[in-house]
Order: structure tokens, then C-alpha cells, then sequence
């Protein structure tokens, strides 16, 4: 892999590469070419082998790519070929939806707590470690995870996240409607549903 640092679009786009690759190695498709992963994602060839081109060389012209290989290459380096643990910070709606959801598993990434500030609407949840946020310190001192999980009203999102770096917490999904910003030592991905939501309805409008 080279030492130089891969745009946004590239990390972007790996993702939808991955999950592509993945559903042709479902059903069973031993090789693939550029034009075809273009055609599926709807960008083009010339892009798809530009963004490969940066981890390495993978495919032989005119014989394309390994399907198997380049799929299992990609989880490498995305780093989902390993395992990484999660928990959930706020057990509103957002917070079950996301415990509920069967495919992070798929993908290596196991949630193994949530913490609300009370905690009996979540009594039916059984895979996982329901705690009062006063304990979260605690858990976490006893229990270190890879990803903290922010789903709680935006006047808490930052406390929270930061209660969470401090226990060694280096990745923020957050799904507060804020926008959180901790410097390079700490990954954070911002999801805000509401931005989602405004640029659809733009897009349609004139349609």
C-alpha cells in the first residue's frame, strides 16, 4: 500500500466496492472486470482501476480481477477482516434500531452495551449489556471497545463522546443531530438524517 494519503472519495467508494464484490461471491462469480464493477456502481472503468491502483495491483488485463481475492483484499483494508466492538450511547429509537441490526455482524463489528440514563425500557434487550450512563466509565475501564456508538439529543452528544475518548475510545459513530470534531487522533463519522432527508427532497423537487 503506498504511504500517501487516500482521498475521501477512494475511502468513500471502497465500501460499495466491497459490498459488490461480496454479493458476486454469493453467487458464485470467479472473476470480474473493472467495466463490469463500473457498470454496477455507475462510475467509471477508468476510476474503478485508478482507486485499486493505490493498494496495489490486482487484476491481469484482459482477464480482470480475482473475485474472491480482490473481495478479501478489500475487507483487509478496510479492516473489517478483524474483529471490532461497539457499544451504544443512548437507547431511544436510533440506539435499539442500531442494536437490532443483524448485519454489522456480517461485517466483524459486535455491540456489546448500551447506556441510557434509565434503563428499564431496555430490559428485552438480551445480547447485550444494559448500563446507566454513570457506570460507563466503569464498563469501559473493565471492558475497552473499539467504537462508541452516539445516539443520544444533541445538547449530550459531545459529553458523551468525550467521556468515551477519555476511557480510549479512537472511533465516534455519531447519529446526534451534531456534528462532532475531536482532531486526527480520534475517527469520527457524522450521520445526520435530517441533512440525508434535505438533499433527497432538493433532488426531487424539478423531477
Amino acid at each position: 500500500m503506498e504511504n500517501k494519503p487516500i482521498s475521501e472519495n477512494v475511502i468513500q467508494r471502497l465500501p460499495k466496492y466491497y459490498r459488490y464484490l461480496k454479493e458476486l461471491c454469493n453467487n458464485q462469480v470467479l472473476r470480474v472486470s473493472s467495466k463490469t464493477i463500473s457498470d454496477a456502481l455507475h462510475i467509471t472503468a477508468s476510476q474503478v482501476r485508478q482507486d485499486l491502483s493505490h493498494f496495489g495491483g490486482f487484476g491481469q488485463t484482459g482477464i480482470g480481477y480475482d473475485t474472491e481475492y480482490l473481495k478479501a483484499r478489500i475487507q483487509e483494508i478496510l479492516g473489517i477482516n478483524k474483529v471490532h466492538t461497539a457499544i451504544v450511547i443512548g437507547g431511544g429509537n436510533i440506539g435499539q434500531a442500531l442494536i437490532s441490526y443483524k448485519g454489522f455482524k456480517e461485517e466483524n463489528v459486535f455491540i456489546k452495551a448500551v447506556f441510557d440514563v434509565e434503563t428499564s425500557h431496555l430490559s428485552h434487550l438480551l445480547d447485550v449489556d444494559v448500563m446507566p450512563s454513570s457506570r460507563l466509565e466503569e464498563y469501559l475501564e473493565k471492558n475497552p471497545v473499539d467504537i462508541a456508538i452516539i445516539s443520544v439529543q444533541k445538547t449530550h452528544a459531545e459529553e458523551m463522546a468525550k467521556r468515551c475518548i477519555a476511557c480510549g475510545v479512537k472511533s465516534i459513530w455519531n447519529f446526534a443531530p451534531t456534528d462532532l470534531y475531536f482532531g486526527k487522533s480520534v475517527a469520527v463519522e457524522n450521520i445526520n438524517m435530517s441533512e440525508s432527508l434535505m438533499r433527497l427532497i432538493y433532488k426531487s423537487k424539478d423531477l
